[in-house]
């Protein structure tokens, strides 16, 4: 009788009906609280009053953009691991750039772009939910971006949506199935390039934005006012990159809700939404003070009314919330000229890098075309000419790595023998995590902060380094203890948590241990 007494008091948190995992694109802890007098209570600052609230969440491997943010969050895995190193990569066999998500075999609903998750090399959250229920959850994502709406959904989920950047259409692919009637309703009676050339971003708050700003650039009257329309070839891209986007988003996920079976059943439904926290047209927030101010603040609209279309469909009791950011920031750099403020600076092309090494190698190996492709910072050698002249190649990317190493602004030089290893210099596992085997270049370059880098492409950025900047990760739900912690968590973590939340398996490649976030307290804590 003691034991069954003792069983019952430790009740087990009911499953909920729905998890909605928000992932906004470039949300930062230091701007979210910078701006949370302009907020109203339904959005942000309900997230910051009344959820378990990390305000420093990491990506735990270097340099993460969009895509490889968004596999990590959904798999618990690093690149080193779920094969998402970055957005695109250099293909061995062409030569070519290979995006993450474009798979010839797959057609598009609305698009012509080819997409699947085939890249993704293990199981996201969405793919375990859906095994440990027999297919029977329902899992949608639908995000801005192509490659955050299929990475976030996983191989098995019901449908991935994200807005096409040539014509404004909601997208989908048939690697997940037929594009659903509600979908298609909504297409022919509001598509967004029916309506774009009346679209027009403004200051939501006049007042707001004359007596509260919050970088120096903001001082300037002139930096205060903006009107932006969305017109040209570029339209929609543009307006992907504004803080309308989110709107958007927003309303497709009420058509879903409205007309999809999500959360409509007892069995718990996975539903995947991304949303846009970055500054206007990808430009450094210098130039655009007001308009990221305004950002966050039609950000806790759109947060807002996404809660309130949620829970008018399965309660608010019934609801598991996860809110967590990209990791990282478009940077602020390239806006400022280094050496007329005599800061240390230059530019390293990479199209030079790679003809100087060739000419080194050719040096001491003879003739030939060692380096076959330059991709973004890192370089591909020929490992079948390599093998052709009976050469090791750890030898030659250790000859490789000690010559870069001397070049001007060169910071660190990182081969593939030594990341596979992982050793030999301080900081080197959040490359490796960030890297990997078959999809990355031999030679990772990292050149000085403040240094501009010339890629072979023609594109060029400054290195802005590695600053630390927090990253705010919320869950919010009705047995998530609320409170605010400091300790850094990494953003890994996020799908074991949520596994062990659902009582499933976890991401088959997930390492990081589940974060403590319920009252009943049966999860593990993290380990700092």
């Amino acid at each position: 009788m003691l034991a069954l007494a003792s069983a019952s008091a430790q009740t087990t948190p009911e499953l909920p009906r729905l998890v909605v995992h928000i992932l906004v694109d470039q949300l930062r802890t230091d701007y979210l609280e910078a701006f949370a007098p302009l907020y109203g209570d339904g959005g942000l600052k309900r997230l910051m009053d009344e959820a378990r609230y990390y305000a420093d969440a990491q990506q735990p491997f270097r340099a993460p953009d969009r895509a490889s943010a968004s596999a990590c969050l959904s798999t618990g895995a690093v690149p080193y691991d779920n094969g998402i190193p970055a957005l695109s990569w250099l293909s061995r066999q062409t030569l070519q750039p290979v995006f993450c998500v474009d798979d010839p075999a797959c057609a598009g609903h609305q698009t012509a772009e080819k997409t699947s998750p085939r890249h993704l090399l293990t199981t996201s959250l969405s793919d375990e939910l859906e095994m440990a229920t027999g297919g029977k959850a329902v899992t949608y994502s639908i995000c801005p971006e192509r490659d955050m709406a299929v990475l976030m959904a996983g191989h098995t989920a019901d449908g991935a949506f994200w807005l096409n950047d040539e014509t404004g259409s909601w997208c989908g692919t048939s690697f997940y199935g037929d594009y659903p009637y509600w979908a298609e309703v909504y297409e022919r009676m509001a598509s967004l390039s029916g309506r774009i050339g009346k679209l027009a971003w403004e200051p939501v708050y006049d007042g707001a934005v004359t007596a509260f700003h919050y970088f120096h650039s903001a001082a300037d009257a002139k930096a205060r006012d903006f009107r932006h329309q969305f017109t040209g070839p570029t339209r929609f891209r543009q307006l992907k990159s504004s803080a309308l986007v989110n709107d958007e988003v927003v309303e497709f996920v009420h058509r879903c809700l409205e007309g999809s079976s999500v959360g409509k059943d007892y069995l718990t439904d996975l539903l995947q939404v991304g949303l846009y926290a970055g500054n206007f047209n990808h430009q450094s927030v210098v130039r655009c003070p007001s308009e990221m101010q305004d950002t966050y603040v039609r950000l806790d609209w759109a947060l807002a009314q996404l809660f309130q279309d949620v829970e008018k469909v399965v309660g608010r009791d019934n609801v598991l919330y996860v809110v967590s950011s990209t990791g990282y920031a478009d940077s602020d750099a390239d806006d400022i000229d280094f050496q007329r403020l005599r800061i240390p600076s230059g530019t390293f092309s990479m199209q030079r890098a790679s003809m100087l090494l060739n000419v080194y190698l050719t040096a001491v190996y003879g003739q030939a075309q060692w380096v076959e492709g330059v991709h973004a910072h890192q370089l591909y050698l020929d490992h079948r000419l390599i093998e052709q002249k009976q050469l090791n190649l750890n030898e030659v990317l250790d000859r490789a790595e000690d010559f870069l190493s001397q070049m001007d602004g060169v910071r660190n030089v990182y081969s593939a023998s030594r990341l596979v290893i992982g050793a030999g210099t301080k900081g080197i596992d959040r490359v490796r995590a960030g890297w990997n085997v078959s999809r990355s270049g031999d030679i990772v370059i990292e050149v000085n902060p403040g240094w501009r880098i010339a890629a072979a492409d023609g594109s060029e950025h400054v290195n802005q380094g590695d600053p630390y900047i927090p990253y705010p990760l919320f869950f919010l739900g009705p047995d998530v203890r609320a409170e605010r912690i400091a300790v850094p968590v990494s953003a890994a973590a996020v799908a074991p948590t949520l596994a062990r939340c659902l009582r499933i398996r976890a991401p088959n490649g997930s390492t990081e241990a589940p974060l403590l976030i319920q009252a009943g307290g049966h999860l593990a804590p993290q380990n700092p």
